[in-house]
């Protein structure tokens, strides 16, 4: 961690990772029908409505701590910057801390980081938590946020395969 906090956030953000993102095609067709059944959410999201946009890259980046897609986490670190998040807490969100975290957003957060390493199967009293914390519909939002971020998830990974192999390991995965 400490040799983290030397380098720029940009090398933090774009380095390699093993990890496989998301699970499988079954995952992908689950996300596009929680986003069917839950449009208004969808709606909500895509207008900034409930949700700021620091909080929405604050969760994005939780879920790529998890995930470790180095396209995705150099992609939410540049929207993560532009919402104002300072770099210290980006870095600890990368590293999967919510030290730095607005204390109102942990819940949430933690969250996050459960969902993605659960492949979108939470524990039942995680998901009471979030509800008792933010009320249902805004814990929907929360929830619709990650499922269209593991939609982009899948879509980065599948085009990290296509790079790494149409370059022979040079690029990509």
């Amino acid at each position: 961690m400490d040799e983290d906090r030397e380098q720029p956030i940009w090398r933090i953000a774009t380095g390699k990772s093993d990890k496989m993102v998301c699970g499988s095609f079954r995952g992908l067709l689950e996300d596009l029908w929680f986003l069917t059944k839950n449009v208004r959410s969808v709606i909500k999201v895509s207008r900034r409505k409930m949700v700021p946009r620091a909080f929405r890259e604050r969760l994005m980046l939780a879920v790529v701590s998890v995930y470790g897609c180095p396209l995705c986490s150099w992609l939410h670190t540049g929207g993560a910057l532009r919402s104002g998040i300072a770099e210290a807490e980006i870095a600890g969100l990368l590293a999967g801390s919510v030290d730095n975290c607005p204390e109102d957003e942990a819940v949430a957060v933690l969250y996050a980081q459960h969902w993605a390493d659960s492949d979108a199967k939470p524990e039942p009293e995680a998901v009471k938590r979030l509800e008792q914390t933010y009320g249902t519909e805004k814990a929907r939002v929360v929830n619709t946020i990650l499922h269209m971020n593991r939609i982009g998830e899948y879509s980065f990974s599948v085009g990290g395969l296509f790079l790494y192999r149409i370059s022979f390991g040079r690029w990509g995965k």
